[in-house]
């Protein structure tokens, strides 16, 4: 792949709607914690759950994520570099299989402008490196 078309579309939270988990570094946590005015360690104890290895945000019942709303993602300024990075993460960029399979469930794949497939290539690293565990090889 050269290029990839991409946009986000406004007032879209497909990606949000995932079954799955949304992981966090420490340092979303911070910037979440400090965005919605509390000490980290609130935050973590509300919203958090710590493994061994990974965080990740606790899934309230019926739905994915707390900061999600019927207006969109209530921390959208500071959200996780899990969902700053899609849909541009490294299992999505393996093929160009993968990258059709997640055009459908995501409208701004083959939308807006072209995207040269190094641009791709650094959010697919910063998802490398904030979540090296998911992805050692």
């Amino acid at each position: 792949m050269q290029e990839l078309q991409f946009e986000c579309q406004a007032g879209c939270t497909s990606c949000c709607q995932v079954d799955g988990y949304v992981y966090i570094t420490e340092g979303d946590l911070k910037r979440m914690a400090a965005f919605l005015g509390m000490p980290a360690r609130t935050f973590e104890e509300k919203y958090v759950y710590r493994t061994r290895h990974l965080l990740r945000l606790r899934k309230p019942r019926g739905s994915q994520c707390h900061f999600l709303n019927g207006r969109g993602c209530t921390v959208h300024s500071v959200k996780p570099t899990q969902c700053r990075a899609y849909p541009f993460w490294p299992e999505v960029l393996e093929s160009r299989e993968a990258w059709k399979e997640a055009s459908k469930t995501c409208p701004g794949i083959g939308k807006g402008p072209f995207i040269p497939f190094e641009g791709a290539l650094r959010a697919a690293n910063e998802m490398r490196e904030a979540y090296g565990t998911m992805y050692d090889s």
